[in-house]
């Protein structure tokens, strides 16, 4: 599918989805939302996809919700349904693709864009890279997922001061406060991104997905829930080629040569 909006290419295990609209910082409208939705789903059903990179264009990963789509619209209008035709879709997408996510947060990452972030496995950000939340400046509250993720990773009380002040929280602030995991100098995270995508685009792939799946489902979980949830899956985990081939490579005391199934 040609894509108008975003940028999508595969290599050597990876695919990159590239938001693209620099102008608008990478501010979402329909067309980007339904597109990365698209770009998710292709990547989901390619076998040859074991790892994906979001990133955006330019100066920013994304500043939000294009809000010129709003400016003239009916009073019958309804931002909840958009929500749900959109940035829902795209959130359940990628939680539960069951292939690793990295986030190349690129520099200002904002609003709806933060929650699209924060739907990423891991994120690495570019030392000018900073955080906010700017639904309190125009009367509306977090969405796209925030108010489900933001907690659970800063904790309420951070959470709750990001959604009522509206102020940036920088990369090193980011990092304290567990949204990132690393931070680079910005013109060296293109090449960081990439290694830890090859290195993750290299290795267990169905048992990355399995992990992905036990953590995401743990969080509704007794207990007695999640440590028979995960007997289940390691049992699908220990059944897999990648499982034989592990414990092969650490007896013949040699790198593993996984193929994700």
């Amino acid at each position: 599918m040609a894509y108008e909006t975003i940028l999508y290419h595969v290599a050597d295990g990876v695919a990159t989805i590239t938001l693209n609209r620099p102008d608008k910082i990478n501010a979402f409208n329909d067309q980007m939302i339904g597109e990365t939705i698209n770009a998710f789903k292709a990547a989901d059903r390619d076998s040859a996809v074991r790892c994906l990179v979001l990133t955006g264009v330019g100066r920013g990963f994304s500043s939000g919700q294009d809000l010129s789509e709003f400016l003239n619209r009916d009073e019958e209008a309804s931002i909840g349904e958009h929500l749900r035709r959109g940035y829902h879709q795209l959130i359940r997408q990628m939680v539960n693709l069951e292939k690793p996510i990295i986030g190349a947060i690129n520099g200002i990452v904002a609003g709806a864009g933060m929650g699209v972030a924060l739907a990423a496995d891991i994120r690495i950000a570019s030392d000018n890279a900073y955080f906010m939340l700017a639904f309190s400046r125009i009367g509306l509250i977090p969405d796209s997922g925030l108010n489900w993720f933001l907690p659970r990773i800063v904790g309420y009380s951070r959470a709750y001061e990001m959604a009522v002040t509206a102020d940036r929280v920088p990369a090193n602030q980011a990092l304290e406060w567990g949204l990132v995991n690393r931070v680079v100098p910005a013109e060296q995270l293109p090449e960081i991104v990439a290694a830890w995508a090859h290195r993750l685009a290299s290795g267990p792939t169905l048992a990355y997905g399995l992990t992905k799946r036990a953590m995401n489902r743990g969080w509704d979980m007794s207990l007695e829930e999640a440590l028979a949830y995960e007997a289940y899956l390691q049992e699908v985990a220990g059944r897999s080629e990648d499982n034989r081939e592990g414990i092969a490579a650490f007896f013949e005391k040699r790198e593993a040569r996984f193929t994700g199934s």
